[in-house]
């Protein structure tokens, strides 16, 4: 029976977690597993990778194959390493001393590569925050600087609106003023009226008169052919 060393879906969408698992390869992906070898979880910074490296590389010398993604997950651990070692000494390339010298220096190198790689990750972090933080300053001392501007405008605002009315109250007091003269205006229409009637008054008596010249004239006229 062929076996794979391959990797297994889980977790949530979006957040997969995949299981290393020991499967015959006419299993389908997510089926039925024969060993469960380690979890690689891809959502962490740097990506955790866990495994059982002696059941992994038992699991290599007896023929499993892994699959590409598999492989690079059991190199970064040893696993693919160590089973090379055994395999040398197997072979009589080497001692069971040196092949364990030789992945203990392994060890050793890759847990300082790992640590410098850790740092690197959180001074980028670090500097990533930073500069969130002086963003948030910024935006945080600019929306007081409007908000003093803005207090400061309406407090400006405030006297001239306060002096707006007596500058509108010089157009209500010409209008009381218009308002004034047009009642003063009748008084003023009255005396033309006046005067008219005072001619028709004059004109009316203006026949008397000239009726009483007339019978004067009518007077004298007898004494006149008397004499």
């Amino acid at each position: 029976m062929p076996v794979r060393i391959r990797l297994q879906r889980h977790g949530k969408k979006g957040k997969p977690i995949y299981w290393i698992v020991a499967a015959d390869s006419r299993a389908k992906r997510d089926g039925r597993y024969l060993e469960k070898l380690g979890i690689y979880n891809p959502n962490t910074l740097p990506a955790t990778v866990e495994l059982d490296l002696d059941r992994a590389v038992n699991w290599l010398q007896n023929g499993a194959q892994p699959s590409d993604t598999a492989r690079n997950l059991l190199s970064e651990k040893g696993a693919m390493l160590k089973n090379h070692l055994i395999n040398g000494v197997h072979k009589g390339a080497l001692t069971q001393d040196d092949a364990n010298a030789k992945f203990q220096a392994w060890l050793k190198d890759k847990e300082s590569k790992n640590e410098t790689i850790l740092k690197k990750i959180n001074s980028e972090a670090e500097k990533s925050r930073a500069a969130v933080i002086a963003a948030e300053k910024e935006a945080s001392t600019k929306r007081k600087e409007a908000a003093a501007a803005a207090v400061s405008e309406a407090q400006v605002e405030a006297p001239a609106a306060e002096e707006a009315p007596t500058e509108e109250d010089a157009p209500e007091a010409e209008a009381q003023e218009e308002a004034t003269a047009a009642e003063e205006a009748p008084t003023e229409e009255v005396a033309p009226e006046a005067e008219a009637q005072e001619e028709a008054t004059a004109a009316e008596e203006a026949p008397a008169e000239e009726a009483a010249t007339e019978d004067e004239a009518q007077e004298e006229a007898p004494a006149t052919d008397a004499s």
